[in-house]
């Protein structure tokens, strides 16, 4: 009897549905439930976008933004931030968590693409993530969402969200970045990224989810 149930589960799961069809029926759904979403971090410049998010790693988004409010009108150029006293930085940061490193990695990356970009962000990942405190997801979400290029953030929302999907199986971010690159159409990754955080906000939380009320649980692996 128990076996006769997998295999219904399995036929019911294995419809012949491939992982990119998957992403692009999700899609359509959180193009209706979700239409206006973006990035959650509040900026003005492009490298102000790219010093909330180095300021976000293990911090909630919210207080992100209530810190860069009085940040960015403290220093109101890339030129400030690189000029900037180190341990002024630090209490500007501190609420955000790790503040001495990341009042370190802000000045030194606003140093170096002054001096090396001519004070351009760089627009490839590669560059991106030879600047102190700048991993790939930071990297990804600058190209997509400055840029324009395709890029795939992969947060706690998305690692999350793919894993119950059932669109990954890993757990390492950079492995799980490249997977869902191939799977999700270039012209709608940054959205679905972006997309994905508003649902992991709204339903798919980290515990106690709200399967029986989401949008797109007919879906999901983790519920079926």
């Amino acid at each position: 009897m128990q076996k006769d149930l997998l295999s219904l589960w399995k036929r019911d799961w294995d419809d012949g549905m491939t992982k990119k069809d998957r992403v692009i029926e999700i899609s359509k759904i959180f193009d209706k439930v979700y239409s206006d979403a973006k990035c959650s971090l509040d900026y003005t410049h492009d490298y102000e976008l790219l010093i909330a998010v180095m300021l976000s790693a293990q911090c909630t988004d919210a207080r992100v933004n209530i810190v860069t409010k009085d940040l960015f009108a403290k220093y109101t150029s890339l030129e400030s931030f690189a000029s900037a006293d180190l341990e002024e930085l630090e209490e500007c940061v501190r609420p955000c968590g790790f503040y001495r490193t990341k009042a370190k990695n802000i000045i030194a990356t606003a140093q170096k693409i002054i001096a090396e970009y001519d004070g351009r962000i760089p627009d490839t990942i590669e560059e991106l993530i030879t600047l102190p405190g700048v991993g790939r997801k930071t990297a990804n979400l600058i190209v997509g969402d400055v840029y324009g290029k395709p890029g795939v953030v992969v947060d706690t929302h998305c690692i999350r969200l793919s894993n119950r999907f059932g669109l990954t199986k890993e757990t390492d971010p950079v492995k799980i970045e490249f997977e869902l690159k191939k799977i999700i159409p270039e012209d709608i990754q940054m959205k679905f990224c972006h997309q994905t955080v508003y649902h992991g906000r709204a339903y798919c939380m980290a515990r106690k989810p709200d399967c029986a009320g989401c949008p797109v649980n007919h879906l999901c692996k983790a519920y079926k």
